[in-house]
């Protein structure tokens, strides 16, 4: 699943010479996920799911929309 970035002359992270290691601004998972959230149009921290007898967030606590992401 791809994510618009803000344009073609401008990407926001590189890789290195082979893809396999971030090597400039790097983003969590979490941060990857609430983002995604936020383009559906989900508040990533209202989201949660009942696992254990707790009440717990997807993104858990760490996750932050990543604006540079969005185009």
């Amino acid at each position: 699943m791809g994510v618009p970035v803000s344009s073609p002359a401008s990407p926001t992270g590189a890789t290195d010479d082979f893809g396999g290691s971030v090597s400039s601004n790097p983003v969590s998972n979490y941060d990857f996920h609430a983002t995604i959230l936020h383009l559906l149009g989900i508040d990533h921290e209202r989201l949660t799911f009942y696992h254990n007898g707790i009440q717990r967030r997807l993104t858990n606590v760490h996750g932050h929309v990543v604006h540079e992401l969005i185009a």
